[in-house]
């Protein structure tokens, strides 16, 4: 089996390219990957071309622009990248007839209720969030396509791993109010494995079990006997984005389908990279 992963040297894509097996296809942009190829999405007639010559059996999209402040500072390009890019794939995909996953953030809800169902209605409150949303759209346009919503994945980077280093340091952690599902990208990788073998298709949420941010870090500093200490906030200082409250994902649906403990958090915290 011929698979391409976007975005090989993101988080994901790390721990994609060590769990799966077949003939990988990596590809990068800015950060070099070891036999990976470099391909910028944003020119979406290379990018269709690179697809069409290499004819991948199955394609994961990691590849996304996840810097929230970024995104709405940034617009135009967030567009390109999260969204438009994916438009192309999609049509490539098509001409290949290529099995797609596409990753996905928690971030198109509104963090009104928290764990979102996958039929929930999506409600970005920032341009991260839409340009996802879109995206995903541009996705589910696609008879064979998975997407796969997804929240707080960590590796090297992400909260967890800030929570961990800032902690061990005895320096105060600012743990903004509210909750998600994060997940390590090892766990993420194993769990999109295991997916393609079902060649499920629509809309599946992977990701941890819901926690606040506040417990989370209170956890991380018990379990790693760490020093420092940990505030609770509204905002965090700099953000210039709105963040959801609670973008808790229910991940009910994946549990009866996957056989692994992708959701556990003691599970999750094995594969922090510090």
């Amino acid at each position: 089996m011929r698979i391409l992963i976007t975005g090989a040297s993101g988080q994901l894509g790390l721990e994609l390219s060590s769990v799966l097996k077949g003939e990988l296809i990596k590809t990068f942009n800015t950060r070099e990957v070891q036999g990976g190829y470099r391909l910028d999405l944003e020119n979406f007639s290379q990018l269709e071309d690179f697809i069409i010559k290499k004819r991948p059996d199955v394609i994961i999209n990691t590849a996304s622009m996840t810097d929230v402040d970024k995104c709405e500072v940034e617009r135009e390009r967030a567009y390109r990248v999260n969204a438009e890019a994916v438009k192309h794939i999609v049509r490539a995909s098509r001409v290949i007839e290529a099995y797609l996953i596409h990753i996905i953030t928690d971030y198109v809800f509104d963090g009104q209720k928290g764990l979102y169902k996958e039929e929930d209605l999506p409600n970005p409150v920032n341009y991260y969030g839409l340009s996802k949303l879109l995206g995903e759209t541009y996705a589910l346009s696609y008879d064979d396509s998975l997407v796969v919503r997804t929240s707080g994945v960590f590796r090297h980077k992400g909260y967890p791993v800030y929570v961990y280093k800032t902690l061990k340091e005895d320096k105060e952690v600012s743990a903004f109010k509210g909750y998600y599902s994060p997940i390590s990208a090892r766990k993420l990788a194993e769990a999109i494995s295991e997916l393609i073998q079902y060649r499920k298709t629509g809309i599946l949420n992977v990701a941890g079990e819901r926690i606040s941010r506040v417990d989370l870090a209170m956890k991380i500093k018990d379990k790693f006997n760490l020093g420092g200490s940990i505030k609770e906030v509204d905002y965090v200082k700099g953000w210039i984005a709105k963040r959801p409250f609670d973008s808790s994902l229910d991940i009910s649906k994946a549990k009866k389908i996957l056989s692994i403990d992708f959701y556990s958090l003691d599970e999750n915290l094995r594969y922090m990279v510090v």
